[in-house]
């Protein structure tokens, strides 16, 4: 063979290779199931317009109805049906394959049909839902999608109530996923259908139990194959199963030295990668990540992971912002995860309901120790029934908790389950239902404590969980700052082998309200001045802080959010007990607190700072600090040096302020490390 021929020889094997390898990726990407964005190309009306010509208006998901109706401060706010059309063409190379709509949310019942069809109904917004419309879909044609969402007051679906709006709609996205007749089962609670538990973990190993759930209908030999990655790809461990049962796959892989997910230190995630083989052909692959980690609360020492101490400090959330309700997108996600990270919370209690995947994921990523719950919430301190027995909606909530630990077992960053937030005891005695709960978290999850956050100063609750919390409003309700620290103390003493913690304190504050005086405002008044917030979180936390036997120490809230109860502060319908406001552009000064005392990244930041107008010309100047050596100058004056408490706070008593316009200048930090802060004030 001569050159020429040799080299076209060559281009002649690149192409048939070529061609093979774009073929077994064709048959690859033909067999394992897609994920399809179905979030555009949206109509939606309210029920109530019957016309045969109703107004619809394009919408793209998430989406809810009611999101600036509630910012009203309308109590009886929109709480109806809305109705969702698409149409969308079937595939016809998917005649063979089978076809599911994934929700992740639909707020609050949601009934689903296809081409006039009915084809399913699921009850609560919070958690995921997963149809199955092969057999309502014709290939190569037009096919209907019809979605009726309620968020009506029905007394079998949860919240009942709450100091949160319930915004209707699909208000988090929608996916078409596309399956093998054959797959790992999607239809498991809306599950991954892939459970990993992490167990007999040390320092030498750990052991991973990888169940699948399966989806089967041909007579044919499958296999479940399953790869654990590490972070740079490498394979640690597999095992390989032939199945004898049509539903599920049980494996067992040992990794030895596993490096730990050790929360914000070390957020490491594994890829567990399951490939379901008929006949040595890939028919479906599913991939989850996996956090290997060991924790313990104990009732005297706290919170520990992988052995060592944690104190575990952060924040409650609400899935909610201005002008969008609670159809956030992955920006607004982002947004708040930024925030926490900032401030320095290490853990989060997510509440009062699961709140959406992608939030998760972000959690697992950045190592934030999470609290996840179901939205079994009692009116608190408000009006209203207490529990009431109710078979249905027991059943609901049993479904709701279900559903919650299926679709979010493998998040490593989820270690506490809670069971209720709130709930009375003036009616039905709900302990026997709350410790059927806890038996069936353990049921689903015995990996995992769980937890519930009451507001009654008694031992009712304790046996139903494995943790207790209290949220506690000293200083802002009723009592004075300090308190918290005595009610720790008497708590601790009552029930000396039951671990507790403080999952909510705040208060409310403006930051376009303020005073000079340390008078205490009317809770349920308009003027919530910032002032006073921010000397509420000084006082709580320097108590909390104390108290290490406190398992966890949660601020309420990160964020303003809507609640239609709200008559109080600066707006209508709005709590505004958060570190930042409700459209997120705004830090009030007890955000900057908590960044001083919970992030070591150096900071100098001067309080009170938008209280411009003073009438008093002898002033506390007050700033937060994690530098030493800080300096304040006054109208170019440079006064005394100082360094910062153990709070890292620092002030500077009797300043006097001339009359007219006052410029306030802090600089602290050495060398090339210099930090500065300045503002202006205008003495009346």
């Amino acid at each position: 063979m001569n050159r020429q021929s040799l080299k076209y020889f060559f281009l002649l094997l690149l192409f048939v290779s070529t061609q093979s390898f774009a073929k077994i990726d064709e048959l690859r990407s033909n067999n394992v199931r897609k994920n399809i964005n179905f979030n555009q190309g949206w109509k939606f009306h309210l029920a109530y317009d019957v016309r045969k010509q109703p107004e619809k208006i394009n919408v793209t998901l998430p989406h809810t109805w009611n999101a600036k109706d509630v910012l009203l401060g309308n109590i009886n706010y929109k709480r109806e049906t809305g109705i969702y059309e698409k149409s969308f063409q079937v595939n016809t190379r998917w005649k063979d394959k089978r076809l599911f709509l994934y929700f992740e949310g639909a707020n609050s019942v949601a009934s689903v049909f296809v081409n006039c069809h009915f084809v399913a109904e699921h009850r609560g917004g919070y958690t995921a839902f997963c149809v199955e419309i092969t057999n309502f879909v014709i290939p190569g044609t037009l096919n209907t999608i019809e979605i009726q969402v309620s968020n009506a007051i029905r007394n079998d679906v949860l919240p009942l109530c709450g100091d949160f709006n319930v915004y209707g709609g699909i208000h988090r996205p929608v996916s078409l996923l596309v399956t093998s007749k054959n797959c790992i089962s999607p239809l498991d609670y809306a599950s991954p259908g892939v459970y990993l538990t992490p167990k007999d973990i040390s320092a030498a190993s750990a052991t991973i139990d990888i169940l699948s759930k399966l989806s089967l209908s041909d007579a044919a030999k499958f296999e479940v194959r399953t790869e654990i990655r590490d972070a740079d790809q490498c394979i640690v461990g597999s095992a390989e199963e032939g199945i004898t049962d049509d539903r599920q796959s049980t494996q067992t892989i040992k990794i030895k030295k596993p490096h730990f997910w050790n929360g914000k230190t070390s957020p490491y995630l594994y890829t567990a990668t399951i490939k379901l083989l008929k006949n040595n052909q890939l028919v479906d692959e599913v991939k989850q990540h996996l956090g290997i980690r060991y924790y313990q609360v104990d009732a005297e020492k706290g919170f520990s992971l992988n052995g060592k101490y944690l104190d575990l400090h952060g924040v409650g959330l609400h899935e909610d912002v201005q002008g969008k309700g609670s159809a956030l997108d992955t920006d607004d996600y982002n947004k708040d995860m930024q925030l926490i990270k900032e401030i320095g919370a290490n853990a989060l209690r997510l509440t009062h309901y699961p709140h959406g995947k992608y939030f998760y994921d972000l959690c697992d990523k950045n190592g934030l120790i999470v609290w996840s719950e179901i939205p079994f919430v009692g009116p608190g301190g408000y009006s209203g029934d207490g529990y009431i027995k109710n078979e249905a909606l027991e059943e609901q909530v049993k479904q709701v908790l279900t559903e919650m630990i299926r679709q979010n077992y493998n998040h490593p960053s989820i270690l506490f389950w809670g069971l209720f937030n709130e709930l009375k005891l003036d009616h039905d005695d709900p302990v026997p239902f709350l410790s059927q709960l806890n038996s069936l978290s353990k049921k689903e999850d015995p990996s995992r404590l769980t937890a519930c956050a009451s507001f009654l100063d008694n031992d009712r609750f304790n046996d139903v969980s494995d943790l207790i919390a209290w949220n506690k409003y000293y200083g802002w309700y009723d009592g004075e700052f300090k308190q918290i620290g005595t009610w720790a103390d008497n708590t601790h003493r009552l029930f000396p082998g039951k671990p507790f913690a403080v999952s909510e304190y705040g208060a409310g504050g403006s930051p376009f309200k303020h005073t000079e005086s340390d008078e205490k405002p009317v809770t349920d008044g308009k003027f919530h001045p910032e002032e006073w917030q921010t000397r509420y979180h000084e006082a709580n936390w320097q108590e909390l802080n104390k108290r290490s036997f406190i398992w966890a120490k949660f601020v309420w809230a990160l964020a303003d959010f809507g609640s239609s109860i709200r008559k109080e502060g600066d707006a209508a319908g709005i709590n505004d007990k958060g570190l930042v406001t409700y459209d997120r552009s705004v830090k009030k000064d007890a955000f900057y607190f908590y960044k001083a005392n919970w992030n070591n990244a150096p900071m100098l930041y001067i309080t009170d700072r938008r209280n411009i107008d003073r009438h008093q010309s002898l002033t506390t100047i007050k700033i937060y600090s994690t530098v030493l050596n800080v300096q304040l100058i006054v109208n170019g004056a440079v006064l005394k040096s100082a360094s910062p408490d153990q709070l890292h706070i620092i002030k500077w008593e009797n300043i006097r302020l001339k009359k007219g316009l006052n410029k306030i200048e802090v600089r602290g930090g050495a060398g090339s490390n210099i930090l500065e802060d300045s503002c202006e004030w205008t003495l009346k």
